[in-house]
């Protein structure tokens, strides 16, 4: 599939993964229009290069009018060649794929641009080593890649990279357990929008802008004015935190996203939600969350999930400061 480093790193295939390209003369201005972090400047990336850093990959969102997150994605320029027009790819969730193109693309009016959800063409892989193993992952022909922020966790650092590839060259001896991968998109800390959690977050809600997911001097877009508002009236009372609790006190409760969390004190309105979780790779009986809670509720008592009667969350310390608000 690809050039193999010395070590070769985890590999998974990620069907929780989707791919939209905007293309055209225009689709610079467009985005710029749309998103929450700034297009303009993005460096283009071509084989066998991965798009590395924040010249060249940005975490970004689009909101609705009221400000609210209906999407997140990887951002990045690849150019079918040195000669055509731009072609931005979103790595997104696969399940707000569809909707999130269908939406870009009622606002695309006269310019020239098009919005195409790849994601049942292209397929994406997700990567995972040390730092010195994954900077010698390539793209090969045909193929775009990115390198996300690296992730510390068990005394040892995690590079990871996002590779994607039409289906009908796929490699059938790539691994199909992405435990590793999730696992660590858990603990970097940077949310992912799925589904279930479309419109239930302001970017700051979720530390958007505490991992660069959002530029406050880029100019307009969709529920830019409460973005804005929200950060500079200090009106964000909940936060993005990291927590675990052991699998073994699960029972039948849930884990997914949107799942609702409930403080100990206050059992009849729900304190926050599951954004992502994951198993632990090295640690059998434990499972890792992202939560969206409100700050008061961290303060005392116990957090539970699923209902003040669920398993109790333990708070973690997340792996970067956060912006004040």
């Amino acid at each position: 599939m690809m050039n193999k480093p010395k070590n070769p790193p985890n590999q998974a295939t990620l069907p929780q993964w989707g791919l939209i390209f905007i293309e055209g003369e225009d689709a610079a201005s467009f985005l710029q229009g749309q998103l929450s972090n700034s297009v303009l400047g993005l460096n283009r990336s071509f084989p066998p290069q991965l798009a590395q850093a924040y010249g060249s990959v940005r975490l970004t969102g689009y909101c609705s009018p009221k400000g609210r997150l209906l999407a997140s994605a990887w951002l990045g320029l690849f150019p079918s060649d040195e000669h055509s027009a731009d072609r931005f790819a979103l790595f997104i969730s696969r399940d707000i794929a569809a909707t999130t193109a269908k939406r870009l693309s009622m606002f695309v009016l006269r310019s020239k641009v098009k919005v195409v959800d790849a994601s049942s063409e292209w397929d994406i892989f997700g990567y995972c080593a040390n730092p010195e193993d994954l900077q010698h992952l390539t793209a090969e022909l045909g193929q775009i890649g990115m390198r996300l922020p690296d992730v510390f966790t068990q005394d040892q650092i995690y590079a990871r990279a996002l590779i994607a590839q039409k289906n009908k060259d796929l490699d059938k001896s790539l691994n199909n357990d992405s435990t590793q991968w999730d696992h660590l998109e858990v603990i970097s800390a940077i949310p992912r929008i799925v589904q279930a959690t479309q419109e239930q977050f302001v970017p700051q809600m979720i530390n958007f802008e505490s991992v660069a997911g959002v530029d406050f001097k880029k100019g307009c877009y969709p529920g830019q004015e409460i973005v804005a508002r929200s950060q500079y009236r200090g009106a964000i009372k909940r936060r993005l935190q990291l927590a675990h609790t052991a699998k073994n006190s699960l029972g039948e409760q849930s884990i997914a996203p949107g799942v609702e969390l409930f403080h100990s004190g206050d059992p009849d309105q729900p304190a926050g939600m599951v954004v992502l979780s994951s198993s632990s790779p090295q640690d059998l009986n434990r499972i890792d969350f992202q939560i969206e809670c409100k700050l008061e509720a961290l303060e005392s008592g116990e957090i539970h999930l699923g209902s003040t009667a669920g398993p109790v969350l333990k708070i973690d310390a997340l792996p970067y400061p956060l912006i004040e608000i």
